[in-house]
């Protein structure tokens, strides 16, 4: 096809943008609530459950309120596939997990791309928010659309990638406050891909020359994080052996200007402990052996089993019979004032104290206790539920801030002993 018809299909997608939403999860909701104020936005997700709920202004996850959801006006939820037909922006934003030995799932990017696929008309165009590896939007989720369609990558159709950045719990840097890179397999598909994000972004926007890079930035931003709080968990555990408390330590280095507030703790969610997974893989594809990214994950992946041996410690240095032992663990979310339980290392933490005899309860009074008892088999504990008195440990590793005022010491026997890790 030329040039010229290329750009004429391209062009069709229009002034008057018509949004699909895949995906209703921490990505796409805020998408659908923010783009559903100014433009027609169809929020699609396969889970009729979660549909329903948030028809009834209802959102699980706790980010937004009656008011958001009544603000965007323009907004409509579905379950119903068909209801896709009449966009002409799709946006996919569905979960990118590992696979139990730690390689890409890309099954939940495949098939939402496998479903786009099959209601695309010539000029509409895809754009990726998923986190993955840089090259994967091109090598493995056009292929799937090209196949589903039946048309001609940048040719019939047009794809983009804008990594999320979404924070779960941060108020202060919403969607809207937050930059957004921006890309686009042609220079007229990344332009008007950059024109729909500035509508919603107040933060600006930042256009990159290709999807490869938007999808590296993405992969190096979380790897950082993951990187610089393995070091950290690398000093407490040296620390620790020393006999050096590693807060005071922290508060000490705090006092110079430029050093970077990282401090010790388990790494879970979606993207922090997940995403230098997908540049390992990658790496190894084009034989290269990453050294540091391996390592950080390494550490971040032993510190369930460090943080719980610690208690140990502290219960036999304290003279308290480990078999039989009462330990209250607090916090099951993988961060504070967040609802997310994915990819949470407390299950580890728990199964490690476990393995030694001790009795662990859990408490935490913003998790769905359906979900922990679904995917891992745990019955959370409300604080209410709780009793004074009841336990010979208590380690605090996520106090959400409607907990704060509690005293989750009063629950300890009188000879308890106490842990917190950055709570």
């Amino acid at each position: 096809m030329s040039q010229k018809v290329a750009k004429k299909a391209e062009s069709k997608c229009a002034d008057k943008p018509i949004i699909a939403i895949i995906g209703l999860g921490f990505v796409g909701l805020p998408l659908a609530l923010a783009f559903g104020k100014y433009y027609r936005t169809i929020g699609f997700d396969l889970d009729k459950r979660r549909v329903q709920a948030l028809k009834a202004y209802k959102d699980s996850t706790q980010e937004f309120s009656k008011q958001d959801f009544l603000r965007a006006k323009k907004v409509h939820f579905t379950y119903r596939l068909e209801e896709i037909d009449e966009a002409n922006f799709y946006i996919i934003a569905v979960p990118t997990p590992v696979t139990n030995d730690k390689k890409p799932d890309l099954s939940y990017l495949l098939q939402a791309s496998q479903m786009v696929g099959k209601h695309l008309k010539k000029g509409d165009i895809i754009i990726y928010e998923s986190t993955t590896y840089p090259t994967c939007t091109r090598k493995d989720c056009v292929p799937m659309l090209e196949a589903a369609s039946g048309l001609k990558y940048n040719q019939d159709f047009f794809v983009g990638y804008s990594p999320e950045r979404i924070n779960p719990a941060d108020k202060a840097h919403r969607l809207e406050h937050i930059k957004k890179i921006t890309s686009g397999s042609t220079k007229e598909s990344a332009h008007k891909i950059d024109k729909l994000y500035k509508r919603i972004i107040t933060a600006g926007t930042h256009c990159v020359s290709s999807i490869e890079v938007a999808e590296a930035s993405k992969a190096l931003e979380n790897a950082q994080r993951d990187i610089n709080i393995a070091f950290m968990n690398e000093m407490y555990i040296l620390l620790d052996k020393l006999g050096i408390d590693m807060a005071e330590v922290l508060e000490a280095a705090r006092t110079k200007w430029n050093f970077l507030p990282f401090y010790p703790g388990l790494v879970g969610g979606h993207c922090i402990g997940i995403d230098p997974y997908y540049l390992y893989h990658i790496a190894q594809s084009v034989g290269y052996h990453t050294r540091i990214i391996a390592s950080g994950r390494v550490i971040n992946e032993t510190m369930p089993r460090v943080f719980a041996h610690k208690l140990l410690k502290l219960l036999a240095n304290a003279k308290i019979e480990i078999v039989g032992s009462r330990v209250l663990v607090v916090g099951f979310a993988f961060k504070a004032d967040c609802t997310d339980i994915r990819n949470t290392k407390v299950p580890k933490l728990c199964e490690e104290l476990e393995s030694f005899g001790a009795r662990v309860d859990v408490v935490d009074s913003m998790v769905d206790t359906r979900k922990t008892l679904q995917y891992y088999g745990r019955k959370i504990m409300r604080p209410k539920m709780l009793q004074k008195d009841s336990y010979d440990a208590l380690l605090v590793l996520v106090c959400h801030s409607k907990d704060k005022a509690i005293d989750f010491r009063g629950f300890l026997k009188e000879k308890g002993v106490f842990l917190a890790i950055n709570a």
